[in-house]
């Protein structure tokens, strides 16, 4: 596969699924039944995660009921006001209670850690969680600001901060891969 310049595949089509299925196991292994466990998507990407391993659980690992929604954080990041640029809002779309369950939070990249700060605000929206665990697909380690760890993580990247990580899925942009992009 030709690639641009200044663009690595960090993952291929096949080593993201084999990545999705080792965490649909883990999670099985934490959650079993998921009667008390709900799985959050963060709008946009991470709702594609949380999509695939739904999947995966209920087609190859016979798990008969889970609750998947997918959670805006938008209005609750912190540099919703920053910037020239005008955020706009996604779909939250959480038609179950969160109360006294336990939320798996899922997104594509962990990379500073604000997105999921501001996911930890935005769903006290929905009732008070039992306890919240984190599960992301790539971990940039070193970019982190704010002390927030995966229990979760697909790939661990070193990615110094001026590379970007850029995830493509098949139901978005025609395929599945992970690039490293230098700049």
């Amino acid at each position: 596969m030709l690639e641009p310049m200044g663009q690595k595949v960090l993952l291929s089509s096949k080593e993201i699924h084999i990545i999705l299925h080792r965490l649909a196991c883990q999670l099985l292994e934490n959650h079993l039944d998921f009667k008390d466990t709900v799985l959050i998507g963060l709008q946009p990407r991470g709702t594609f995660v949380a999509q695939r391993l739904k999947k995966i659980l209920k087609e190859e690992y016979r798990v008969k009921h889970i609750d998947v929604g997918f959670l805006d954080i938008t209005f609750y990041r912190d540099d919703f006001r920053r910037g020239d640029k005008t955020l706009s809002a996604t779909q939250t779309k959480i038609d179950f209670l969160v109360e006294d369950k336990k939320v798996v939070l899922i997104d594509d990249v962990l990379y500073t850690g604000r997105s999921i700060r501001a996911a930890l605000t935005a769903i006290q929206s929905f009732g008070r969680p039992s306890e919240i665990e984190l599960l992301t697909l790539i971990d940039r380690r070193f970019s982190r600001h704010l002390p927030i760890q995966p229990n979760y993580r697909g790939r661990q990247v070193d990615a110094i901060n001026d590379e970007k990580v850029k995830v493509m899925w098949e139901e978005n942009d025609g395929k599945d891969v992970i690039y490293l992009i230098g700049r």
